[in-house]
């Protein structure tokens, strides 16, 4: 009698099933099966054989004459080939997660499962966006090092310097394997369709595409493209890394410092470091790219974990100008005198332009006697006002009240707004410039319907103002002739050791949307900061040799490993968890452990966070288990980990 281990996408580990001997020939690991599980036939995937496989492979579960038969098993080769069922082995034990099962849920969409019928569109348009006239851009000796390691199937990680997302691009299409299979990452499904057209060119009918924002019909038949061997280049987002493609040659991840490529929710994973893991285990080529690559990979390539490649090409860039608002005469909030006067010259060249602020609403309240600001009784940070429906509202856990007549700490009625929102900023530019802004925030998006590409809701329109949102989504061939950004200081002043790192990377990518000889104004009233002395020379080397420095000083990454353990649940006992903390760093040297600190969740639900820091990866996972291992007894405490946080 034949046993295998079935592993289903659920949270459970792999189960053990009879398999009868009319399917034992095709009984291989990998092989997508279909078994009984609670009274209901289910498909699933075959982790191995009891007895044969590793260690790590077998079941918990015992063998008995009672187990059930599988039922049938689809398909003439595995849907996971072996780097794959090792990749999910690697996942589970890195990102410490008890069933397996768990792991191939997020690794594959449900539709690899249970089809689903595609409904019949039309033609997607035509690419607008070509890439002729590359010739002459690339150095043929740097591409051949990446070419001569995706022909011998060997792996090594490649960190491409970029110039420009332009070179990126083109660059993508002109190392892309002939014939062979391959990977390419980007960050958001809207850059999408600013690669698809490089890639199309040389990829043809082989690229397929694999992004979140397809129909179930239209996963359906991807993934059927991708496993029949149609298609053997994958264009997607970060769920793409998992594409079970056969014998992959390439992986490119596309603007590899994106913070898109993690997970916030659910499993909590790098799609940039399972992308690494996963060209290791097939012998394939990893080529990270980037116009500023993250402080962890630049890292990597000083310790030559990874080849740096640096074209050595300069494009002619804005200017970029540094302005000190304690300075600046402010002829309405957080509109400065100069980006004003520079903004009307712009307008009257006929040419486009952009601010930004990262800051939705109208302003905040204060009073004008006490000088106190109205706050969320929940999360105690300020509440924004909403000019259009006088409302406050809290960008945290989304409480919304009536705005006030008076305050609610003296019972002032002298309430007067303070600094400046997307809605107040709008106000102010119809007043100076006598335009209507097309505005681009969350709340616009939520009341319209708007593409994931703005180049066309943006066409005609000689300003711009967004959000965050907007810089994501707005394509670099807009050219503006200036843009400004007029809060900088809400991106350093985030509660993260990366917030000097990501300000650089948002200023920087606001850079690529502005022509050669424009300007782009940073209003600041941190001047002084590192990062400003670094952004206006362009000099990210230098940069990055400053950022290490300091974390080096106080050990983050990656010069540690961190993981965040929370706590949501009513069983939830701080004693206890404080005394888990001092045994974990009392036997241990060179671990530290900060918390557990009280926030709320979206939902307003109290959640406690531990934030453990240690050099040590084996440490780190050790004290993290310790955590896990909490909620065992008690039915209302959910305790999660995230690795790499």
């Amino acid at each position: 009698m034949e046993f295998v281990d079935v592993l289903f996408p659920i949270n459970l580990g792999p189960l053990t099933y009879k398999c009868p001997e009319h399917l034992i020939d095709k009984a291989h690991p990998g092989m997508l099966v279909s078994a009984p599980l609670k009274k209901q036939i289910t498909k699933g995937i075959i982790f191995g054989r009891p007895g044969r496989l590793a260690e790590e492979s077998k079941s918990s579960a015992p063998i008995s004459d009672n187990i059930k038969n599988i039922s049938d098993i689809h398909g003439e080769s595995p849907l996971l080939e072996p780097p794959l069922l090792k990749l999910l082995n690697w996942m589970a034990d890195y990102y410490i997660i008890a069933n397996k099962g768990l792991v191939l849920k997020n690794m594959l969409p449900q539709e690899t499962f249970k089809k689903v019928k595609a409904r019949k569109s039309a033609n997607p348009p035509s690419p607008p966006f070509s890439k002729g006239g590359m010739g002459g851009f690339f150095d043929e000796n740097t591409l051949s090092k990446i070419n001569t390691a995706t022909s011998k199937r060997e792996y090594k990680t490649f960190l491409v310097h970029a110039p420009s997302p332009l070179y990126e691009s083109a660059m993508v299409a002109k190392i892309l394997p002939q014939g062979k299979s391959a990977i390419i990452l980007v960050p958001e499904i809207v850059h999408i369709s600013h690669v698809l057209p490089f890639i199309k060119g040389t990829a043809g009918e082989r690229l397929c595409v694999l992004h979140s924002g397809l129909s179930k019909g239209q996963r359906s038949e991807a993934m059927e493209k991708i496993i029949s061997g149609q298609c053997n280049v994958v264009l997607g987002t970060r769920m793409a890394v998992f594409a079970p493609l056969k014998n992959v040659s390439l992986i490119s991840v596309m603007q590899e410092h994106s913070s898109s490529y993690r997970t916030e929710e659910g499993l909590r994973f790098n799609a940039r470091d399972i992308a690494v893991m996963r060209g290791y285990l097939e012998k394939a080529a990893v080529v990270l790219s980037s116009v500023c690559p993250s402080i962890e990979s630049v890292y990597n390539s000083k310790r030559n974990k990874y080849t740096l490649i640096r074209p050595d090409l300069y494009p002619q860039r804005p200017k970029i100008r540094i302005l000190n608002m304690r300075n600046e005469r402010q002829p309405a909030p957080n509109l400065s005198k100069t980006v004003i006067n520079e903004a009307l010259s712009s307008i009257r060249k006929n040419e486009k332009i952009m601010f930004v602020i990262n800051r939705k609403g109208y302003s905040m309240l204060t009073c004008k006697e006490c000088g106190s600001t109205e706050t969320c009784g929940k999360c105690s940070i300020p509440l924004m006002f909403y000019k259009g429906d006088k409302s406050l509202r809290c960008h945290y856990c989304g409480t919304t009240s009536a705005s006030p007549e008076k305050c609610r700490r003296c019972g002032s009625f002298s309430l007067e707004p303070a600094g400046s929102g997307i809605e107040r900023v709008e106000e102010n530019i119809k007043k100076i410039f006598d335009i209507e802004p097309l505005r681009i925030d969350s709340n616009m998006l939520k009341r319209k319907r708007i593409p994931e590409d703005l180049s066309d809701i943006t066409e005609g329109k000689p300003l711009i103002l967004g959000t965050k949102l907007l810089t994501k989504r707005l394509h670099s061939s807009e050219k503006l002739g200036m843009a400004a950004v007029l809060n900088a200081d809400s991106y350093l002043n985030q509660p993260d050791f990366r917030s000097a790192e990501r300000t650089f990377h948002e200023m920087y990518g606001i850079t690529d949307k502005i022509k050669p000889g424009g300007s782009l104004f940073i209003q600041t009233r941190m001047p002084q900061n590192y990062i400003f002395r670094h952004l206006k020379n362009y000099d990210y080397a230098s940069f990055c040799d400053e950022e290490l420095e300091k974390r080096k000083e106080m050990l983050y990454p990656p010069f540690s490993k961190l993981a965040v353990v929370t706590f949501n649940g009513k069983d939830y006992d701080d004693n206890k968890v404080k005394g888990a903390v001092k045994k974990i760093c009392d036997g241990n040297e060179g671990i530290e452990i900060l918390g557990p600190s009280l926030s709320l969740t979206k939902k307003g639900q109290k959640e406690y966070a531990l934030l453990i820091k240690t050099a040590s990866k084996k440490k780190l996972q050790s004290a993290a288990r310790e955590f896990l291992k909490m909620s065992e007894g008690y039915k209302d405490l959910k305790v999660s980990v995230a690795i790499d946080a």
